[in-house]
């Protein structure tokens, strides 16, 4: 149940989660460079979405962190004002196994490549 400082954002359930959204969100790079960061976090530990610098307006975060938790790729919970973001990797993990770390390594690998 809900506490005075949390409240819960809906999210697509193990079963609702689809491959084909899961490959849009990851597909931006913004979107991308969320999960990267999230993804150096250790389980169960979330960051605020101010903790993640992107150069965009703030409407432009939020439209990124809706589009990632309603592809399943990422949880939020509001802790008082904050909206706090975790990576679902265990769930990405159980549907398609290997797929995140897949992408992670090539989008480091392009980073190399390209400077």
């Amino acid at each position: 149940m809900p506490t005075a400082t949390t409240r819960p954002l809906d999210h697509p359930a193990l079963e609702e989660i689809r491959l084909e959204s899961v490959l849009h969100a990851l597909a931006d790079p913004m979107r991308l460079q969320v999960v990267r960061f999230l993804a150096t976090m250790g389980e169960g530990e979330g960051a605020a979405c101010s903790a993640i610098d992107l150069a965009v307006s703030k409407s432009t975060v939020t439209h990124h962190f809706r589009v990632l938790r309603e592809a399943g790729v990422v949880s939020q919970v509001y802790q008082g004002t904050a909206k706090m973001n975790a990576l679902r990797r265990r769930d990405l993990e159980a549907l398609f196994p290997g797929l995140l770390d897949t992408v992670l390594a090539a989008d480091a690998a392009e980073r190399r490549r390209v400077g």
